[in-house]
């Protein structure tokens, strides 16, 4: 698999904006934060690996720009927000687990039927990782 999917969402995340004020719980055990990333991370795999389902680019943006600011409403500053998003070790432990869950709904790595299989289950439940897809 490739290793960019989360790497690239969570730096498309780093052109958002957020707030300045100070939290004390980490960001990555904030759930809504880390699963949206997940759930932006395992749409984008299957767009990249199936060549019939793509990317709803703005809609990710816009998700992504909602999840950076309940952070921020949440009192995390740029800077916390930042470094969340750019924690080379955090997102590979993103990684593992978007494509974990991916395997657990049939993904096979190198099979990308495989991929288009869940990615067209997911677009017909309308889960998450569905609306993120067309």
């Amino acid at each position: 698999m490739k290793k960019l999917a989360l790497g690239a969402v969570m730096a498309f995340a780093t052109v958002m904006s957020a707030g300045n004020l100070s939290a004390q719980t980490a960001l990555k055990d904030v759930p809504k934060v880390r699963d949206g990333i997940i759930f932006v991370g395992m749409a984008y795999e299957i767009s990249e690996e199936c060549d019939s389902i793509g990317a709803r680019l703005f809609r990710g943006f816009g998700y992504l720009q909602s999840l950076r600011s309940h952070a921020s409403s949440l009192g995390y500053s740029d800077e916390e927000i930042d470094a969340y998003i750019n924690d080379d070790a955090e997102k590979d432990r993103l990684e593992g687990i978007a494509r974990a869950q991916l395997a657990s709904l049939g993904v096979v790595a190198g099979d990308p039927e495989s991929y288009c299989a869940v990615g067209r289950a997911q677009i017909a439940a309308n889960t998450r990782v569905g609306w993120l897809l067309r």
